[in-house]
């Protein structure tokens, strides 16, 4: 006989006279008065620009479902990037809500439809897990998300019906299998993804406005980074010493983290996308912290600094940084209006490889190094320099190359700039005292109609600024 594995939750059982009890007794907390979310002006014309693009056609866009950590432990959730563009609903959003453009005579009708406030006269609100009210939180009513968003609230239960009348549809595969399983698939969908991710190459007003904010509140937790050094110089493990201080700001001044933040001290600056931050951190050494903030409304920050842990670089340290921030320099001359996307990423590469090569590190010119075929230089600089930032770190990533990375930079386009030299320890072509140092710098910067402007500009960004900064935070 095969036993039956117990798969059910490990909750008391309910009986029926309690769940009558819970029932009673309610105070009455509909939240009037709520005022329109700063972002429904802007939504609307978002909207508004998708629904031309796809007249007469249903357009559905899930936020997306939870998804388990461990077993029944769930991620925090996040909806998807494109229902937060066009809703405006960040932090507060709840799994499995479906924004519908619906055709209409002018255009489209948005509804949202959603599970809204677990009610009090059934169950739900103390024994549903993604949804109680006793277990997850507060959600809103329909009608405090109308007068939040702006949007046409229908209930979710409503929406099978809806999906299945066979009206032509796209949809946002991939975020939701219930309405996926409602929609067959169209070969229109990868076109529909790519102008959802090409749309938001432009930011608008509030996205700016969303996006310092977050910048602001990343230069407190760099701040707040430095700050622990002491302590982290203490600890076996101090790299996570220095993420957890720039991870309480975060959490803090805004949502969450942007990204897995990066904090990689000695040679572990050399792994591009090191995340385990298990390293010692010791006296003498460069840490690279490469973190952002995410704000309530998801917009995130991407900032790279190369620090000294003592307050003061080393000789070879400043010679490394120095070069590195020249490429930064040389990039950042590039941007403004018309000028090609990839035309900062030529810039900082030419630099370091003049660089390399009078240190003697290349075996053949820059000249030389710089032509495709080549590349030699690259073994020292790896990645990319750049990437759009908004309300993902690496944005609109599925937009056509030829809108993004053979695209040209128009007002309104906001990337990072992030060259950077990465000095692996066992590298026997570099000279000792090179080996082990990873350094980048990476800003965030917005195209304006004369050029560009830093919006991390606060954040000192030359060694000798920087010096002067950490003293200032360290007290001497």
């Amino acid at each position: 006989m095969t036993k039956k594995l117990n798969v059910g939750t490990h909750d008391l059982p309910v009986s029926t006279r309690l769940s009558d009890f819970m029932k009673e007794g309610w105070a009455e907390t509909e939240h009037k008065g709520l005022l329109p979310h700063a972002s429904v002006s802007w939504t609307a014309a978002r909207r508004a620009k998708l629904s031309a693009q796809y007249d007469g056609i249903r357009l559905v866009i899930p936020a997306g479902i939870l998804k388990v950590r461990a077993n029944d432990s769930d991620y925090r959730f996040r909806p998807h990037s494109a229902f937060a563009w066009l809703t405006g609903i960040g932090s507060e959003a709840v799994s499995e809500t479906v924004l519908v453009l619906e055709p209409n005579n002018g255009g489209h009708e948005a509804r949202l439809y959603l599970h809204p406030r677990s009610p009090r006269d059934t169950d739900e609100f103390f024994r549903d897990r993604r949804f109680g009210e006793f277990w997850v939180g507060r959600s809103p009513t329909s009608g405090e998300a109308h007068a939040r968003y702006g949007l046409e609230i229908r209930h979710i239960d409503d929406l099978p019906a809806l999906l299945s009348d066979g009206s032509a549809s796209l949809v946002l595969r991939g975020q939701d299998p219930k309405v996926d399983a409602l929609i067959p698939v169209s070969d229109d969908e990868i076109e529909f993804l790519s102008f959802l991710s090409a749309a938001r190459l432009i930011k608008d007003e509030y996205e700016i406005a969303e996006l310092q904010a977050a910048v602001d509140a990343t230069i407190l937790g760099f701040e707040d980074a430095v700050k622990s050094f002491p302590a982290a110089i203490k600890q076996t493990r101090g790299e996570r010493v220095v993420e957890g201080a720039f991870y309480a700001r975060a959490r803090l001044e805004g949502n969450d983290l942007g990204y897995d933040t990066i904090a990689a001290s000695g040679a572990h600056a050399c792994v591009l996308h090191w995340i385990r931050n298990d390293g010692e951190v010791n006296d003498g050494d460069l840490i690279l912290l490469d973190a952002g903030v995410e704000m309530e409304s998801l917009y995130t920050s991407d900032v790279t600094r190369t620090l000294p842990v003592s307050g003061k670089f080393t000789e070879a340290q400043r010679k490394i940084y120095l070069l590195v921030f020249e490429a930064q320099q040389a990039a950042l001359a590039t941007i403004k209006p018309g000028a090609k996307f990839r035309d900062f990423h030529r810039a900082a590469q030419e630099v370091i490889a003049k660089g390399l090569a009078e240190w003697g590190v290349l075996p053949i010119s820059a000249e030389e190094s710089l032509d495709p075929e080549w590349g030699l230089h690259r073994r020292w600089t790896l990645c990319s320099t750049g990437h759009m930032l908004g309300l993902d770190v690496h944005d609109c990533a599925q937009a056509r190359a030829d809108q993004y990375l053979d695209g040209v930079l128009e007002v309104g386009h906001v990337l990072t700039v992030e060259p950077g030299l990465y000095l692996q320890a066992d590298d026997l072509l570099l000279p000792e005292e090179l080996r082990g140092i990873g350094i980048r710098i990476e800003d965030d910067v917005i195209v304006t109609e004369d050029g560009y402007r830093l919006l991390t500009e606060k954040l000192p960004r030359h060694p000798d600024d920087i010096e002067r900064w950490m003293a200032n935070l360290l007290g001497f």
